[in-house]
């Protein structure tokens, strides 16, 4: 039986048509079984009916596919029950409904088994017998062992559209993540990689000089390449989004790729075998971290990799014509491929690999370009020569979209511009409440930036810097001095306001590439302060170089990460006390004149942290919720883990009592508290987080704007009125619901789905 049951289910993994292997299945199962029929259901939530799509003996007298509505008869009782049904005769059980036009009359013992994929239900197989019988233990595990293998392989064929035919009543749609907010309409723009790392074979050389000077001046060509993607895009794009170029830069230096790859060259490899074995390393090393934005920096290595390797192999580059109004769909879409198209075509994006952290979402947020990411097991070639939608709010693509769908979208399309117009003018004002209520909204920072960018944009400070990238890129720690001009130059950025530093944050799940760890459970591991304490070298060397760098200002905080315990933060501020008077003697500052005592706080990321307030209240200057990794500890759940991913939600009840917890006492406590995690750049999130009392939010650059114009648009009773609703539901649908009622009916709806 095991062997039939693999062959039936590879056989219809293997189909190229869908409908032609439900049918071939049926057959099979029911010669396996020896049974009078099998059939498939598939559920059509749009009509909230089960449709046969394959039966080998029922049947209809009409000859069109047989319906069984929602919740009605025995086989919508097995998909309600969500567990196999084994009745010895239909005709004596309670929920039988005779199939009208069917010849189901003629059967009377039935096995049915729900398709379910990730608590989903997806259709039903049924199995009928014309003599009345209880079906065997083995006969019912072969049917419910069939339908939990089919389960994937049917929710991959209604991604892939393979489901819809003649008699389909719905639009095909597949769902994705959403990246950048916007809906879109164009022709689909396939592209595709010149050159791919992983065609390159190992190959020894014996002119090792030949091969270094080879890749020098493949590096250098790559430089050029970038400078000039660069200077394309100037203008069209923020400087602080321009500045992903400079880190693409970085990663050539001879601190990251470039030594390394030399170094291998010199063991007798060949050029294109040194980096496709470096760029790999990187890669595996980046895409095993926990922090989605970290990780997403594996596709920036491969990129630059890849580039490294097309002048290495002479390649030139294609030029095909871009479409008038294109949707640009690649496996991985990436910066420079953004910035070698031409800008104002770009309709949308499609990238079926990556996250909202990626640079290219990055860049099509900063851009405006509608965008959508994480496509499931979906290949190129199938969006060649459609037509698509692209929605940035839902993540949904539309194939071939008919008509009147097309209007609708167009019309959502032409609302959004209006929109980001109204947003555009009211940029300089004050971020308050109708009435009055000030909120201070700050940037997260996690690149190289430019200075007259972040001079222009409206903001009130840095409310997180995050220092992991420089010593992630390198193949061994930075310097003092190196680390000193890298905060200088982000402290001159804003000389007035507020710059908050968070101390590194490595170690367990995000290893240093030079500081190799091997953990059984990392996300709980040695990390975050964890680690720097235990490494005062280099926790030292950070703190130190932090305070150089404010000699002459007064602007810096320091944020330490992963605090769990009193000891931990009375450890730090030891370190950190020792490191001023270190300073202030080496460079002859004067304490309190042109060297100033920085605040320093904590995130409050860990849950033991929120049981500790009071004690930490005492040894801290402020407090800052990263909403993200709390929500992550919270729920015991890792986001980026597809197969629980849907578990990880900011409006969880859990978390949004935690959220409103922490507020209350800290403002018992008498202590400014932030929050830096996406809750806070998401528009109801950023609601209720003001409801709960947050006076200061920090967010990427693309949400200030828009949290500014909600914000100026609600009255802070408005605000106390949802945060009860919400500090009341049950389920996170129910806070999202109330949500976006209560932001359509104050004419906002505009931020949470598209349209104005």
């Amino acid at each position: 039986m095991l062997v039939t049951l693999q062959r039936i289910v590879e056989s219809v993994n293997k189909a190229a048509d869908f409908q032609l292997a439900l049918r071939t299945m049926v057959s099979q199962v029911r010669a396996a079984l020896g049974t009078d029929s099998c059939s498939v259901f598939l559920a059509d939530a749009q009509a909230h009916q089960y449709v046969m799509a394959a039966s080998d003996g029922l049947a209809d007298a009409s000859g069109d596919p047989i319906r069984v509505d929602f919740g009605d008869g025995i086989i919508s009782l097995a998909a309600q029950r969500e567990e196999p049904l084994n009745i010895a005769d239909i005709r004596n059980h309670p929920a039988n409904k005779e199939l009208l036009d069917s010849n189901e009359s003629q059967y009377r013992a039935l096995l049915a088994a729900p398709i379910i994929h990730r608590r989903k239900v997806l259709g039903i197989i049924v199995v009928h017998q014309s003599q009345a019988r209880h079906f065997t233990r083995e006969e019912e595990a072969f049917v419910v062992t069939l339908a939990a293998q089919l389960s994937v392989v049917i929710a991959h064929a209604n991604t892939k559209g393979l489901l819809t035919h003649d008699h389909s009543p719905w639009v095909h749609s597949i769902q994705a993540l959403p990246g950048s907010p916007g809906v879109a309409i164009g022709d689909a723009f396939v592209a595709r990689p010149e050159v791919s790392l992983k065609e390159v074979s190992p190959q020894k050389t014996d002119r090792p000089r030949h091969e270094v000077r080879k890749f020098r001046q493949a590096v250098a060509r790559t430089r050029a390449e970038l400078k000039q993607l660069a200077e394309r895009m100037y203008g069209q794009v923020p400087d602080d989004t321009l500045a992903i170029f400079d880190v693409y830069q970085g990663m050539l230096d001879a601190a990251s790729l470039g030594s390394a790859v030399e170094e291998m060259i010199g063991q007798g490899w060949r050029a294109q075998t040194a980096l496709k074995h470096v760029v790999e390393e990187f890669v595996d090393q980046f895409e095993a971290l926990e922090d989605s934005y970290l990780r997403e920096r594996a596709t920036d290595v491969r990129d630059i990799g890849q580039r490294v390797l097309m002048h290495l192999q002479q390649r030139q580059r294609k030029r095909r014509e871009f479409p008038e109004q294109g949707i640009l769909v690649a496996d991985e879409v990436t910066a420079s491929m953004l910035a070698e198209l031409p800008r104002a075509k770009i309709a949308g994006i499609i990238s079926l690999r990556g996250s909202s952290n990626s640079h290219a979402a990055i860049m099509a947020r900063s851009m405006g370009i509608p965008a959508v990411l994480g496509v499931d097991d979906i290949e190129l070639h199938y969006f060649s020569e459609k037509v698509l939608i692209v929605d940035g709010y839902t993540g949904e693509v539309y194939i071939n979209p008919p008509p009147q769908v097309r209007e609708q979208y167009q019309h959502l399309a032409d609302e959004e511009e209006e929109l980001k117009s109204i947003v555009a003018e009211h940029a300089h004002l004050p971020a308050q409440t109708q009435d009055g209520q000030r909120v201070s909204l700050h940037l997260n920072l996690g690149l190289d930036i430019h200075q007259e960018y972040l001079r222009h944009l409206n903001i009130d400070g840095v409310g997180l810097y995050r220092s992991e990238i420089p010593f992630m890129m390198r193949d061994q720690l930075p310097t003092e001095d190196e680390q000193v001009e890298m905060y200088k130059e982000v402290l001159d950025y804003f000389p007035d306001q507020p710059v908050i530093m968070r101390t590194l944050d490595v170690g367990g799940d995000k290893p240093l590439p030079y500081l190799q760890l091997q953990e059984d459970n990392p996300f709980l591991g040695w990390r975050g302060i964890r680690l720097t304490l235990d490494h005062p070298e280099i926790f030292l060397v950070q703190v130190r170089a932090m305070l150089r760098a404010s000699i002459g200002r007064s602007n810096l905080r320091i944020l330490l990460p992963m605090i769990t315990s009193v000891s931990e933060v009375e450890e730090a501020s030891r370190l950190l006390k020792q490191a001023y008077f270190e300073v202030a003697e080496e460079q002859g500052c004067a304490v309190g004149v042109n060297l100033f005592q920085p605040q320093l706080g904590v995130m409050i990321e860990v849950p033991a942290a929120i049981y500790q307030l009071p004690m930490l209240a005492s040894k801290v200057d402020f407090f800052s919720v990263g909403s993200n990794d709390l929500t992550q500890y919270l729920l015991a759940v890792d986001r980026n883990n597809r197969r629980v991913a849907s578990l990880y939600d900011a409006y969880h009840p859990a978390v949004l009592a935690s959220l409103d917890e922490i507020a209350r006492r800290c403002e018992e406590l008498g202590k400014p508290v932030s929050v830096c995690g996406e809750l806070a750049g998401d528009p109801g999130g950023a609601l209720l987080l003001v409801a709960m009392g947050y006076r200061q939010l920090s967010m990427n650059s693309y949400n200030i704007d828009r949290v500014r114009w909600i914000l100026r648009n609600v009255r802070s009773s408005t605000l106390q009125v949802m945060l009860a609703k919400a500090l009341q539901a049950r389920r996170p649908e129910q806070v999202r619901s109330m949500i976006s009622e209560k932001m359509e009916s104050m004419g906002l709806g505009g931020f949470v789905r598209a349209g104005k």
